[in-house]
């Protein structure tokens, strides 16, 4: 099987956006992280920090009752309340499927997080991975990432839970159900070898060879 498209989903501390970012180096493809938070701004002529508010997050059940009322209040006094006059989380989802489609559609692309691998989960020439480490490691990795004096242990298990509320919420699914990967790969050893070993368990080729091929 050719793959043109490969979804990389991680934890928190892990180095999993940039193996994704590393590989898609190496093929040539396009990367779909933070952009895709760009793009959903343009699309619905909202500011980025908007949108990263939102982003693989689930609202709260007071927000969800809030816009729920506020949307009964404009029926009842016989206004129009379009769906695109309230930007929320799930319209963060709806967008992002969006453009997780139209980038399966053009393909020769790597796409981290975003539930990827859920609405891409049926297309056969795409490849689904998970990164992990150790907790250890990613405390360490995130030391040099994070602001001085964070709350870096608090930080990872409220990072992990949002991204797995996310799946759960908007796709049904778990984050760590190993039905939907190709490969679940702990980047312990470091981002560099967990980035080949993808890149061959996916391509069977290893980053000379894509080298002595161009």
């Amino acid at each position: 099987m050719k793959y043109r498209v490969l979804t990389v989903n991680r934890e928190f501390g892990c180095g999993g956006g940039r193996i994704a970012e590393t590989i898609a180096g190496w093929l040539g493809w396009r990367l779909l992280d933070r952009d895709i938070i760009d793009a959903i701004a343009y699309e619905a002529h909202v500011s980025p920090h908007v949108v990263r508010h939102y982003d693989e997050h689930v609202d709260s059940w007071l927000r969800r009752f809030n816009q729920h009322a506020m949307r009964s209040a404009a029926l009842a006094a016989g206004l129009e309340l379009h769906e695109d006059s309230v930007f929320d989380a799930e319209q963060t989802v709806k967008l992002t499927q969006k453009i997780v489609e139209q980038a399966w559609s053009e393909g020769s692309c790597v796409i981290v997080g975003r539930g990827a691998q859920c609405v891409l989960q049926h297309k056969p020439d795409v490849y689904h991975a998970f990164v992990y480490a150790p907790l250890k490691e990613r405390i360490l990795r995130l030391r040099t990432r994070l602001e001085k004096g964070a709350n870096i242990e608090q930080r990872i298990r409220t990072v992990d839970e949002q991204r797995a509320k996310y799946l759960q919420e908007y796709f049904g699914k778990s984050w760590c159900n190993l039905h939907l990967y190709d490969l679940m790969i702990s980047s312990r050893e470091d981002e560099d070898s967990t980035a080949r070993s993808i890149l061959y368990a996916m391509s069977g080729q290893t980053k000379e060879a894509l080298g002595n091929r161009e």
